[in-house]
């Protein structure tokens, strides 16, 4: 039977390990989200201009200070390392989805550091999130396939790279004092798809030993779209909610890295026609989960109460 032999082979495979080893980045990414917005919230109180235009140097460096932000950055580092380490195992459109996982830990922390129950509506979201990106990453397991990639593949990612860092860097000069929470988490999110995708991209380089010159500019690549993601999403912690934040980033981030894996990587290419149709269906009710989530998230309404992270300021 072909299912038989799909599970099979499956299981005979890396990639129940690749998302294991996901979720439980997603784990650390939900608590250093957490405790980074806290960092940025305590820095903005005290040495913010109130004007909402990102985060100066100066602020960025007494973030060092903050006990808070460091815990939460040493967690996202985990984050990453365990994102890392899964694209190794499984291919991309499997391994980012399980990003949203850290909605739905962010949401329930958030509930018991806030000492608010989630309500119907809340908990109704994140079981649309769980059984769509559920739902997503079963198929994208099974039919997911992985390539060699070539160096023409890794300059395309790199060229739109390019043109997505003009337009935020315009937009950033041109209209700072204009832009919104939302530009912030947008930016964020699409620099995180990026640096997932190149890192893919390059892992699959190394491991098949196809590492060149152009795999390095890769790895340069990563670091500077790794970098001005991070200066977007703790600006985007200073100006908007961590909710929001959260809720943006697993949508958009996933999205991005979805798109360059279908699209560019080919990982799609074996992939029957119904499966498709249950992707897009699947996505469709976990990115409805997410907004719903981010709407009736119980920290929207009890954002100024103490909570257990107090004590980390």
């Amino acid at each position: 039977m072909p299912l038989a032999d799909d599970v099979a082979q499956l299981f005979e495979g890396s990639t129940p390990i690749g998302i294991l080893i996901a979720i439980v980045g997603a784990v650390f990414l939900a608590l250093g989200a957490q405790l980074q917005h806290r960092g940025v919230e305590k820095v903005e109180e005290r040495y913010g201009t109130g004007e909402k235009a990102g985060l100066s140097g100066g602020q960025l460096l007494r973030l060092l200070a903050r006990p808070s932000w460091l815990f939460g950055t040493i967690m996202l580092g985990l984050a990453i390392v365990m994102q890392l380490t899964a694209l190794g195992f499984a291919p991309l459109i499997v391994v980012q989805p399980i990003g949203i996982v850290a909605l739905v830990l962010t949401s329930i922390l958030n509930a018991r550091v806030s000492h608010v129950k989630l309500d119907r509506p809340a908990i109704l979201a994140i079981t649309m999130c769980v059984l769509g990106i559920g739902a997503f990453v079963t198929i994208a397991a099974f039919y997911a396939t992985e390539h060699i990639i070539g160096e023409t593949q890794l300059i395309i990612i790199l060229g739109i790279l390019g043109l997505v860092l003009l337009a935020l860097a315009a937009a950033f000069v041109f209209f700072r004092k204009r832009l919104t929470a939302l530009f912030y988490i947008a930016a964020g999110g699409i620099l995180y798809g990026f640096v997932a995708s190149i890192a893919k991209v390059v892992i699959n380089r190394i491991l098949n030993g196809n590492a060149s010159w152009v795999t390095v500019v890769g790895a340069v690549g990563l670091l500077l779209a790794l970098a001005l993601g991070f200066y977007f999403v703790q600006t985007a912690y200073s100006v908007g909610a961590p909710d929001l934040v959260i809720a943006g980033l697993t949508v958009i981030d996933p999205l991005v890295a979805i798109a360059i894996g279908i699209f560019v990587l080919g990982e799609a290419s074996e992939t029957p026609v119904w499966a498709l149709v249950m992707w897009v269906l699947s996505g469709g009710v976990a990115i409805y989960g997410v907004f719903q989530l981010a709407k009736h998230h119980p920290q929207t309404h009890h954002r100024d109460e103490p909570g257990e992270f107090a004590t980390l300021r």
